[in-house]
């Protein structure tokens, strides 16, 4: 999961809109240059949002992010300093992550496709909970959950909504995914499974025109879907950069921990 990369020398900078990261890629630029299309690793100015951001927006380069905070949230980001940056990216762990695919039927019959990097969120559309019908590898293993919603989460995305859904933590390597309901009404007790990474997991949605729900592949949302299915799409990797000594096990370590 974690590997040695070779010495990096040019770095790109890209920047949320928020006054901050722009004052900071101002300052980093001017200091280290930018090597825009011929930079071995893109570091990105921002919170998480803006770190999923530009990991989705650079799937076809396939460059190692190195995110440093200048958001609100940072779990996903290094803390920021202007100070060595080359040797702090050269030494950085990566951390290796594998999205999840996305397939959307709507209530017209269209396909929808996208990747997500967090989770695949199913959410209720109106004041109706939402009723779902859940299968693994084809096989129906709760026929009806009454819920808010629910979601798959990557192991990168189980301390973000997954957690607040009290989800399971799940350490980076442990090839597994997160299945994890948003208020479950009936059966009220379930709190959810842990998958194997290979898992293909297909939501029907029952009474959906009387009860309609919207699929959410990190920040694309499919309204009025009939059908989702999901599954892991090892075809793609993406590479984050942690400094040495907060690794982004180690984070998710420390999480557990944390009060």
């Amino acid at each position: 999961m974690f590997s040695s990369k070779p010495h990096t020398s040019r770095i790109a900078f890209v920047a949320s809109d928020r006054p901050e990261a722009q004052e900071a890629k101002a300052r980093l630029i001017e200091r280290y240059g930018d090597a825009g299309t011929n930079a071995q690793v893109i570091v990105a100015l921002g919170g998480d949002g803006f770190m999923l951001e530009t990991l989705h927006g650079t799937l076809a380069e396939g460059k190692p992010i190195y995110g440093m905070n200048r958001g609100s949230v940072g779990f996903l980001m290094n803390e920021y300093s202007e100070d060595g940056l080359l040797d702090r990216i050269n030494l950085a762990e990566r951390a290796v992550i594998h999205p999840l695919a996305m397939v959307a039927i709507d209530s017209k019959r269209k396909q929808h496709r996208a990747l997500a990097i967090n989770e695949v969120s199913l959410l209720r559309q109106t004041r109706q909970t939402a009723k779902l019908r859940i299968s693994i590898d084809g096989k129906v293993r709760m026929a009806e959950l009454v819920c808010d919603g629910a979601l798959v989460s990557t192991p990168a995305g189980s301390t973000a909504y997954n957690l607040s859904a009290h989800g399971p933590i799940i350490p980076l390597d442990a090839k597994v995914m997160a299945l994890t309901p948003i208020s479950a009404f009936r059966p009220r007790r379930w709190r959810g499974a842990l998958l194997p990474h290979t898992a293909r997991v297909t939501f029907e949605i029952l009474e959906a025109h009387k009860r309609p729900v919207s699929a959410v592949a990190d920040n694309v949302e499919v309204r009025d879907v009939l059908e989702v299915h999901v599954s892991e799409d090892r075809a793609v990797s993406l590479a984050m950069l942690f400094d040495a000594g907060r690794s982004f096990e180690e984070r998710v370590l420390a999480e557990q921990f944390s009060a």
